[in-house]
């Protein structure tokens, strides 16, 4: 490979880690936080992806709607929203559920949107998706614009880890840390358990839906298979594991070194037989569970544990 092209390639692991550190983030928030065990995260990222591709992306001819070209950056925000009010409306009615049947509830709900992309063609063209949507700095040469692209991720990137380790240290994040270790103690100090929940739950979805919204814009394309559960979710929750949950750097961490293994199996794919090449998605689902295993094993809270936020003490 080029040096060119190796520059290339190493952009775009940095920029799709940074997609997927924003979106650990946000189940950071969820499990790491508030415990809250949300499975149905492709269902959010699913939501922001389609809205954002869909206000920004040009005329379809009727293959879908859209058509509307509005800018990049209100297709973001509007994707959080929409993320935002579908976690609201999923989380007035699930989050009275625990643990598994919670898992169950939102996976069965991520299924059920994704299973609405791809059979609604009128809406979100169905298998064959959205095509044309604008990215950020495409005017520029592809070696800047991707360069650009992906400064920008790791901005929002900072932002959200900025926001989550101000919320860590505030009296709402301890609120929210004494809810998952022990919510009937809670309860008796007059919290508000469900409303706390509720608002962890849907700034955690907002998150998913920027994460979703940024891929489809650094893909220029939209198809169901982009919201599979197997890289929506099942590698975010590895991502949160493997870095540490409940620890906002752990949780970047682990997006960077589980993508990093993810990626580096496609340049083994391009030197196999082609015979072999075909098997070479069960050879990543070995190597993740393989890291997953050793993790835990080594570093039972992951690479980064949880650490309590220090106490300013008043009387110094």
């Amino acid at each position: 490979m080029e040096l060119g092209g190796l520059l290339l390639y190493g952009v775009s692991l940095v920029t799709f880690a940074g997609i997927f550190a924003i979106i650990t983030l946000g189940l950071n928030l969820n499990w790491g936080m508030s415990g809250l065990f949300n499975v149905g995260i492709a269902g959010f990222f699913a939501v922001g992806a389609y809205v954002s591709s869909i206000l920004t992306a040009p005329p379809s001819g009727g293959e879908h709607l859209g058509g509307f070209e509005l800018p990049v950056p209100v297709g973001l925000v509007a994707a959080m929203v929409m993320a935002a009010a579908v976690a609201w409306a999923v989380g007035r009615v699930c989050l009275r559920l625990r643990s598994d049947y919670l898992a169950i509830a939102t996976i069965g709900i991520a299924e059920i949107l994704r299973l609405f992309a791809r059979n609604e063609q009128s809406i979100t063209g169905g298998a064959f998706g959205i095509k044309g949507i604008p990215r950020p700095f495409e005017s520029m040469s592809r070696a800047w614009s991707e360069a650009a692209f992906m400064l920008l991720v790791l901005a929002l990137m900072g932002a959200v880890y900025l926001f989550m380790e101000r919320a860590r240290v505030s009296p709402w994040g301890r609120v929210m840390r004494a809810i998952r270790d022990n919510e009937t103690a809670a309860a008796a100090m007059g919290k508000n358990i469900e409303a706390f929940r509720l608002q962890a739950f849907v700034i955690g979805s907002s998150f998913m839906g920027l994460g979703g919204a940024l891929t489809a814009h650094y893909l220029k394309v939209l198809t169901p298979e982009a919201t599979e559960p197997l890289i929506a979710t099942f590698l975010v929750w590895v991502m949160l594991i493997a870095g540490g949950s409940g620890n906002n750097k752990g949780a970047m961490l682990g997006a960077l070194v589980v993508w990093l293994l993810w990626t580096a199996t496609e340049l083994v794919a391009g030197q196999m037989p082609i015979e072999w090449g075909v098997r070479i998605g069960y050879a990543r689902m070995f190597l993740v569970g393989l890291l997953l295993v050793f993790v835990l094993q080594r570093f039972p809270g992951g690479l980064l544990p949880e650490q309590a936020p220090k106490l300013v003490d008043k009387q110094r």
